[in-house]
């Protein structure tokens, strides 16, 4: 695609592709990376512990990944300019339940809802909206739309570790809801002509393997959805161990914490650049032969944050991060409308949005059980980039059996 290309596109699909983008971005209020800013003053107001705070918050993940898999069908019921306001209202109001919320019993209830209505609906909503409304350019849409979040990763812990110097972490949270509140106008005002949903078209929507559309059930039944589990459940859960341990991380590595935070802009400046070249490829050569590949980078750079003392060794290991965090972004999603279809896309995919939030779950709740069993973090990295590897061994498994069965059934 040229540049002339490029802008013709981005000017002929603007609306749909910014309301992608506003949902990302508004998404972050829901996010590990976001919510994890203020860990710190969470334990010391509630006395938690990091394994105590670790399983609360996982407790409020894994119920939001049970309730994700009702919620995400809706996306195959409702057009997105009705679902996507009634989810940002849910997340504003999660938001002000942070704010508000003074008893530690309520606390897995706000996390509940902060990740259902952000990490798990305002994510699974843009995602499910571009696989569908893009086709040939499914790729380009879905790294497009993912900028939200990138924009989100990249600016809001550094400009809220630095306004906790001068408000109280409660007021933050009231800003988070004013921001959410803004943007569900914008929304609307974006998709008052919202393209055709494929969900109530069945001309439009593109097949899957053996050229027809997979059911959820037909999918739960299929071998591949099943390899494919740990390659959605892995970046979730260790990225948002990551960033969820990062005031810890900085303090056993003797960091200061704004030192860190000042790296992730780069770390969204890296993601960026890989989501863009992993949707150019995907849309040139497909999911399968990127899939099995593309989790590698992750392995080595939790290796090398686990090995690494000085700042510039973090820097490095999350480059390493950023590559496959950014490619993350379209590939499963394309990988699910590639090979199951996209008429039932958005109850297929809302399987794979739970297993995503289930992992952010796990994530969290064990590396902090492990911290307080006196489990180095250093150790644990390197446990996770062996995982990864052995990721990589499955995905390719599956994919291989997956081609092999359906060139026979052909």
């Amino acid at each position: 695609m040229t540049q002339f290309d490029l802008r013709r596109y981005l000017a002929q699909n603007a609306n749909w592709l910014g309301a992608g983008i506003l949902l990302t971005f508004l998404s972050s209020f829901g996010q590990t990376f976001f919510i994890s800013v203020f860990a710190g003053e969470i334990r010391s107001e509630f006395g938690l512990s990091h394994g105590a705070w670790g399983g609360l918050y996982s407790l409020g993940t894994t119920l939001s990944a049970f309730v994700m898999i009702w919620a995400g069908g809706l996306t195959d019921l409702f057009r997105v300019r009705a679902l996507g306001p009634a989810v940002l209202i849910g997340l504003a109001l999660a938001a002000l339940a942070m704010a508000l919320n003074a008893w530690v019993i309520l606390l897995p209830a706000v996390i509940f809802l902060l990740r259902l209505f952000g990490q798990g609906m305002s994510t699974h909503l843009a995602a499910v909206a571009m696989a569908r409304w893009f086709t040939a350019t499914r790729g380009k849409a879905l790294s497009i739309a993912t900028l939200g979040y990138a924009i989100g990763e990249a600016l809001l812990p550094v400009i809220f570790v630095a306004a906790m110097a001068l408000l109280d972490w409660r007021w933050l949270w009231g800003l988070a809801v004013c921001v959410t509140l803004l943007g569900i106008p914008v929304l609307i005002r974006l998709l008052r002509q919202e393209r055709t949903p494929q969900s109530l078209s069945t001309e439009a929507s593109s097949t899957g393997m053996q050229d027809r559309h997979w059911t959820r059930r037909e999918a739960l039944l299929n071998p591949l959805f099943w390899y494919m589990i740990p390659a959605i459940l892995a970046p979730s859960a260790f990225v948002t161990t990551f960033f969820f341990h990062q005031v810890h991380l900085a303090e056993v590595k003797g960091w200061p914490h704004i030192q860190l935070v000042a790296l992730f802009p780069v770390f969204t400046g890296v993601s960026i650049l890989s989501m863009f070249a992993a949707g150019w490829a995907l849309d040139k050569w497909g999911t399968a032969r990127m899939m099995p590949y593309y989790q590698l980078p992750m392995a080595a750079g939790f290796a090398v944050l686990s090995v690494s003392t000085s700042i510039i060794g973090a820097l490095v290991g999350m480059v390493f991060l950023a590559l496959t965090a950014g490619a993350h972004n379209p590939l499963p999603s394309a990988f699910w409308a590639e090979f199951y279809g996209t008429r039932h896309i958005g109850a297929i995919k809302a399987m794979a949005a739970a297993v995503m939030v289930l992992g952010s779950a796990i994530g969290p709740g064990l590396s902090g059980a492990l911290i307080d069993l006196g489990v180095s973090l250093d150790r644990q990295f390197l446990w996770i980039a062996a995982f990864f590897v052995w990721v990589c061994v499955m995905v390719q498994i599956g994919i291989t059996r997956a081609q092999r069965a359906a060139s026979g059934s052909a």
